[in-house]
């Protein structure tokens, strides 16, 4: 299976998935860090995976979304965003209705 293989099952038959530096218990950078919060927030099942695994599996990533930097999030097989635009759509409440929109757990608290 290539790289590129790999990643778009990893994406089309999981809910919810962020390409991260490190894992959601020890994210090893501060925008992977931030995604995690958000996610754990919302308490939204995702599945992390760590690109620091694998230079095949961080290039990879960069070339599946046409995206120059990690993190990355994919809901319901589809690019979300970085850290930057994922951080805008929490604080705007549009990530929350996103997920809502997809059949996602959200929880009500998190609702902005």
């Amino acid at each position: 299976m290539s790289i590129q293989q790999f990643i778009d099952n990893e994406v089309k038959s999981n809910d919810v998935v962020l390409f991260m530096k490190g894992t959601p218990q020890f994210p090893q950078c501060g925008f992977s860090g931030q995604l995690v919060q958000i996610l754990d927030y919302l308490g939204t099942p995702y599945k992390g995976i760590n690109v620091l695994e694998s230079d095949d599996l961080r290039q990879g990533i960069k070339d599946y979304a046409n995206w120059p930097t990690i993190p990355q999030l994919y809901v319901k097989g589809e690019f979300v965003g970085g850290c930057d635009i994922v951080r805008e759509m929490f604080q705007a409440g549009e990530l929350q209705s996103l997920l809502k929109d997809k059949g996602l757990v959200v929880r009500d608290k998190a609702t902005a």
